[in-house]
């Protein structure tokens, strides 16, 4: 079954903010999407702070590289993916590509 956009979003809905009594702490999370999945095999792998849905073994193994890699980068700046900046996000995943191929 191929993973369709209105697939992704039906899943993704799931993700809902509930209604907490006093305001949550900020967090941000990374998330992966890719469409050329062929083989009918969906594909999903959540961690701490990513979700990464769908595309072909090798798409979604490059994703879940990037990742690991960003939050690598992160860990040894100590810092948390809410605490990065657009700008240091974007930077930090130039860096994981460029290294990585990613």
């Amino acid at each position: 079954m191929k993973i369709r956009a209105a697939q992704a979003l039906r899943f993704l809905s799931e993700f809902r903010p509930v209604k907490a009594s006093k305001p949550a702490p900020q967090s941000s999370a990374l998330l992966g999407i890719a469409f050329d999945n062929d083989d009918g095999h969906t594909r999903l792998t959540r961690g701490d702070n990513f979700v990464l849905v769908g595309g072909s073994q090798k798409t979604h193994a490059v994703m879940q590289e990037a990742a690991v890699k960003i939050n690598e980068h992160l860990d040894r700046h100590g810092k948390r993916l809410e605490d990065a900046s657009l700008t240091e996000l974007r930077d930090i995943c130039q860096e994981v590509r460029e290294k990585h191929g990613s």
